[in-house]
Formats: structure tokens, C-alpha cells, sequence
């Protein structure tokens, strides 16, 4: 089953998640990298945007069923692969030789948010969906190299409070912190100025490649080193 779409809109490649909450999970994961992978392949791209297609929710972050269906099953191959595949879908987005842009629609949460974090721009809406990290509340530690991915974006006194609080942030609040650029009213109005200013890049994507890969090392190197011995460990809960 297909949980995204790939369209596009002249040189602006559009990843559309359409699966609902867009839960993260190994199948999601997998569509998620053939579906980057696809998007480079294109030389003809110069800007990637990541949307929802569901009227609440961006992402809802990880699929905790599925999750913790398959840890209580013995079934950790999956888990780890799913969580590798995640990690190298972050690091692909923070490599990529175009800007990526998030028009976050609606909800997102945790491994959601984190998803966004890795982007290089977020645009929200100011009408609906609301931005957290949930984990506390879950009792679910971060694997420690997504800390790096999200501190690249949220200035650490705000991500400190919402880390021990798990607080829910409107589009409007993130502007005032600089993690959004743009707030819009409206699902249609989003795009709109998702689109718009993805088509303001048109500069070689040899030297987007590179100044991403030099500003975001702190970030990609904390994905290689600090998560894998803590995924294979399967140390991924309390």
C-alpha cells in the first residue's frame, strides 16, 4: 500500500504523506528513502517540499502499536531497521543538493517533529496543528543523536521546555523562535507559500550538497555515532 505520492510543480518536487496521521513505521521509512532517492535522481529539481495530505495531522511521529507490537513480539529486526532507516532518512534530507521544506498542515509530534527539525524550512499553518515532543509523557528517552537533529533548529531554552514539559507550541509561537519562517491561514494558503518560495532557488545543487553537508556535521555525525549502539542494543525504551 502507498502511503505517499511524489508529484510536481515545475523545478519543485512535492512528497505528499498520505496515510492519515502518517505514523512513522519500517514500511513508512522504506517508502520515505525510495521516494528521496527518486526526488535526487531528478537533476531537473531544485526544491523538495514535504506535505500531508490528511486535514489534522503532518505527522504524528512514531507508530507505537506497530512498535511495541513487534519489541513484545521479539520482533527487533524490524524495529532496528526501522530506526536506521529513519536516521539515514535525516541525514538524507540534510545532505540533499536542494533546499527541503516542510509545510507542516497540521499536527506534529515527536519522531514527526523531528522530521520537520531536519528540513532546512518550515512553514505552518497559524489556524491548526500544534508542534511537541510528546516523549515525556510516554516515558520514552530520545535516542541521543536526534537531539543534535532537533537543536539545529529550536534554540535549546525553548526545546529544554518542551522536552521536560512535552507542551503542545502553535505555528504562531515557533514563528517567534525563528523555527518557522512563515505562518499561513489555511491548508490552500500553505502550499501556496511553500511553493512559492521553493521556487525562489534555482542556485547549483552541487553547492547546496556541500554548505549542507558542512553546516549540519554536528548533526550527521551525532545520527553514525551516537545512535546505532543504542538502536542495536535495543536500549530504545526504559
Amino acid at each position: 500500500m502507498s502511503l505517499m505520492s511524489l508529484r510536481n510543480e515545475g523545478k519543485v518536487a512535492i512528497i505528499s504523506m498520505d496515510n492519515g496521521k502518517n505514523a512513522h513505521n519500517l514500511e513508512f521509512s522504506k517508502q520515505l528513502l525510495a521516494l528521496l532517492k527518486q526526488v535526487e535522481e531528478d537533476k531537473g529539481n531544485k526544491a523538495l517540499i514535504l506535505a500531508s495530505s490528511d486535514e489534522k495531522s503532518w505527522s504524528q511521529g512514531i507508530d507505537v502499536p506497530w512498535m511495541m507490537g513487534n519489541i513484545q513480539n521479539g520482533n527487533h529486526a524490524d524495529v532496528k531497521e526501522f530506526l536506521h532507516n529513519m536516521d539515514a532518512i535525516y541525514t538524507a534530507i540534510m545532505e540533499f543538493p536542494m533546499p527541503v521544506i516542510a509545510a507542516i498542515n497540521g499536527h506534529t509530534f515527536g519522531n514527526g517533529s523531528v522530521l520537520a527539525c531536519a528540513c532546512d524550512f518550515r512553514f505552518m499553518r497559524s489556524d491548526r496543528g500544534f508542534f511537541c515532543f510528546p516523549e515525556v509523557d510516554m516515558s520514552i528517552p530520545f535516542i541521543p543523536g536526534l537531539l543534535d537533529v532537533i537543536l539545529k533548529v529550536i534554540p535549546q531554552y525553548r526545546f529544554n521546555e518542551m522536552l521536560l514539559s512535552g507542551r503542545r507550541l502553535s505555528g504562531d509561537e515557533l514563528k517567534e523562535d525563528k523555527v518557522v519562517e512563515q505562518t499561513f491561514e489555511g491548508a490552500d494558503a500553505l502550499l501556496e507559500g511553500a511553493l512559492a518560495y521553493a521556487k525562489t532557488f534555482s542556485k547549483g545543487r552541487g553547492i547546496f550538497a556541500e554548505h549542507k553537508r558542512r553546516f549540519h556535521k554536528p548533526a550527521i555525525e551525532g545520527l553514525a555515532i551516537k545512535n546505532p549502539p543504542v538502536i542495536d542494543a535495543m536500549k530504545v525504551l526504559l
